[in-house]
């Protein structure tokens, strides 16, 4: 197999009821390029319509995705890597309510299994890859239902701005959900890493918190994104989840869950400046990711309509 040419597979099929409609995109929801490994020999032709088809199976809780395709090489040495990197992909791009980030943390991997066998002058693969899940379909549609009762009660109107909005969904979640300390030693437990253990349960992770803080505020149309890092935890780092959240074309750091937890708001539309103690996971120091999410220089103090503050923090 020859590493330095990249062949284009096309034909590839579903064998699955596809017929969820895709989320309508936002006027943020440009989506990245497709990003490829390093060094493989083949990739998607079709790339951008199998994205959107597994993206729109990851929704409904598939528990299979099985594609097949034909071509005149022998690539399975690069399945398992043209896998990855179109999961990669699925959970990365788009920004709608249920998209990219939403589906990222309420997710643990995957199964692949996928083989081939020569057909004429041809080899015909077949690729299965199993989701793996931290909900069932049935509890996000109880999600479903929660985020309507929610923003219902939120009454958000359309003279509602977004800072208003924010502040709705924050000051909701540090008001009715607690940190789940319960199963914070169980590693086989992941419920409370989503936003089900947040509206339903009423317990959750920081993980939980964050994807409850981007599904509330997309739903309402203000944009915002999940960061993992660690935080400071007197002489120790422990892992940690918390949103980037847009005003006014820039960024700010939101953590519902320490404010839950300490019961300020310290971690309320904050610069970068302001929180040293969160230290971002490197592909949220990127170059590229910086550039997409631009991070305010100084904290927001302001009220609604507001431009940001001119303290630095």
């Amino acid at each position: 197999m020859t590493k330095c040419r990249r062949i284009a597979i096309a034909g590839v099929l579903f064998f699955l009821a596809l017929g969820a409609a895709m989320a309508a995109f936002t006027r943020h929801a440009s989506p990245l390029a497709y990003v490829h490994s390093e060094n493989l020999s083949v990739v998607f032709e079709n790339e951008e319509k199998v994205l959107r088809r597994v993206q729109a199976s990851l929704k409904k809780h598939d528990r299979r995705i099985t594609l097949t395709f034909s071509g005149k090489g022998e690539y399975m040495e690069d399945i398992s890597v043209l896998v990855s990197d179109l999961m990669k992909n699925a959970l990365t791009m788009g920004d709608g309510p249920m998209d990219g980030d939403y589906i990222r943390y309420q997710y643990g991997g995957y199964t692949l299994f996928y083989s081939h066998e020569q057909v004429g002058v041809q080899y015909r693969y077949t690729i299965q890859i199993e989701p793996i899940y931290y909900t069932t379909l049935e509890q996000e549609q109880q999600v479903d239902e929660a985020v309507k009762s929610i923003l219902a009660e939120l009454d958000f109107k359309r003279s509602t701005s977004d800072y208003e909005k924010i502040r709705g969904v924050h000051d909701y979640l540090v008001r009715t959900v607690t940190y789940d300390t319960i199963h914070k030693k169980n590693e086989s437990y992941h419920l409370d890493t989503t936003a089900y253990a947040a509206f339903l349960n009423g317990a959750a992770t920081c993980q939980g918190y964050s994807v409850a803080v981007y599904r509330l505020l997309r739903e309402a149309g203000v944009h915002c994104r999940i960061v993992t890092g660690t935080v400071a935890n007197g002489e120790t780092a422990e892992r940690h989840a918390w949103n980037l959240v847009e005003l006014d074309g820039v960024y700010y750091n939101l953590d519902a869950t320490w404010d839950a937890l300490l019961e300020t708001e310290d971690y309320f539309l904050k610069s970068d400046h302001a929180i040293p103690d969160h230290v971002r996971d490197s592909e949220f120091k990127k170059e590229a990711f910086q550039a997409r999410y631009p991070m305010a220089e100084t904290n927001f103090e302001g009220i609604a309509g507001q431009s940001a503050a001119d303290t630095l923090k």
